[in-house]
């Protein structure tokens, strides 16, 4: 019997015969060829060339071949390759790295892969997946995968004990096996990077919407009412000439933003002289503290400190820095800048400081404040001229030279921001 007939699907004699002629045509030709050659040799009967071709015909018609995918098989077999039906379902699981559950007709658990137990707990063989999985929606695509053998996926989020958003799909194992797969697929990080892109467009709208909304008012103003009032024309093209700055500031903290980004990574640079790169922000910066009246100490050593970097992009981070503890912490009178070299961890660092006495961040305030367009006080912010990107940007240079910055603050003691630069030589750096 051949293959389709074992598989249910019998088909007319005929029908067999004449595929197997096809199959073995070109090895008819050839015997039908001896067969010629040896009638004009030997000259024997007509009848007996007649009957061989005809027996060579009848066992080509009838004898049994073994198809393309069995000796495949057979091939695989005899190279020792793994059959896929000989490997176990938990091999095949522990393969997935998405947290996976294998369970049958009645929802109990026959198998969870090892990412499933990193996500949701020990899960014993046996065990009610309904009772694991207690939200509405994955009640209904348990339930409707199991009544109708139809596959199914719903976005299923878990708050406890942090966020995470999943897309769950459900589907049967192959037919009629009386199997069941769940697979989670984390797609929290996606979510997150999609709120932040959402919450900095609707940011960046409104700070640019508010200097434009004002700039328009005075021009209103200025065609109307007071069209013919020099000193209220003066003083509105005054402050509508700090609102355009404040755009300008804005605009290009977001195209240095932008190019961060693109270049997340530096190459191999040249060393910079931390110290004299300090200073040069200090001298550029003394009379900006000295409108707030606000004294810049130093404490930093006599010689070069020198670490693999770009100078410019450490310019701005120490600029920033230093212009944000002189505008925020003016009313302690001081800010204090100190560069310091450590052995104590796994890596040579340089450290510098900025602190300042002013108010201070309340705790809760502290891990947000190198997020885009944060802002502690948002009133005081805004009249100290800030865009809200100065820190983020700080955030994505240091990353470039595999630094870090950490804030330690106290309300009413004043905040310190320090720069954690590593000493290494000059390929330490990222490539």
């Amino acid at each position: 019997m051949d293959e389709e007939a074992r598989n249910g699907h019998p088909r007319r004699a005929t029908t067999v015969v004449f595929e197997r002629l096809f199959e073995a045509r070109w090895t008819l030709v050839a015997a039908a060829s001896v067969v010629c050659a040896l009638h004009l040799a030997t000259r024997p009967p007509l009848w007996m060339s007649v009957l061989a071709l005809a027996v060579i015909i009848a066992v080509a018609a009838l004898a049994p071949r073994r198809t393309i995918s069995q000796r495949r098989a057979d091939h695989a077999v005899g190279s020792g390759a793994p059959a896929l039906d000989n490997l176990p379902v938990a091999d095949l699981a522990a393969a997935v790295p998405d947290p996976l559950f294998v369970f049958d007709e009645n929802g109990l658990v026959v198998h969870a892969n090892a990412a499933a137990a990193v996500s949701f707990g020990s899960i014993g063989q046996g065990m009610i997946l309904q009772m694991k999985f207690r939200a509405p929606e994955m009640q209904e695509l348990i339930r409707g995968v199991l009544a109708s053998g139809m596959p199914g996926a719903i976005d299923y989020a878990e708050r406890v004990p942090v966020e995470r958003v999943f897309r769950v799909v459900a589907t049967p194992v192959g037919s009629d096996i009386g199997l069941f797969v769940l697979i989670f697929r984390d797609q929290s990080e996606a979510r997150r990077i999609d709120r932040m892109r959402a919450d900095f467009i609707a940011n960046a709208s409104h700070e640019l919407r508010t200097p434009l909304a004002s700039i328009a008012g005075f021009i209103e103003t200025l065609r109307g009412p007071a069209k013919n009032d020099a000193v209220a024309r003066e003083n509105f093209l005054q402050i509508m000439q700090k609102q355009t700055g404040r755009m300008a500031r804005l605009i290009d903290d977001l195209l240095s933003l932008s190019r961060l980004e693109m270049k997340p990574y530096l190459g191999p640079g040249s060393r910079v002289d931390v110290r004299e790169t300090v200073e040069g922000v200090i001298d550029s910066l003394n009379p900006l503290a000295r409108e707030f009246g606000v004294a810049i100490v130093k404490e930093m050593p006599a010689s070069p400190v020198e670490i693999p970097g770009n100078r410019d992009e450490l310019f701005q981070v120490f600029e920033n820095l230093l212009e944000n503890a002189c505008k925020y912490g003016q009313s302690g009178g001081k800010v204090v800048v100190s560069i310091e070299e450590s052995n104590a961890g796994p890596q040579p660092e340089v450290t510098v400081s900025f602190r300042d006495f002013g108010p201070g961040i309340a705790e809760e305030h502290i891990p947000r404040v190198t997020e885009r367009f944060y802002r502690v006080d948002v009133d005081t912010s805004r009249a100290q001229k800030g865009t809200g990107l100065g820190l983020a940007i700080v955030k994505h240079i240091l990353t470039r030279h595999n630094a870090r910055l950490s804030i330690k603050s106290k309300v009413g003691e004043g905040a310190t921001f320090t720069v954690h630069l590593p000493a290494g030589k000059t390929d330490a750096v990222s490539r």
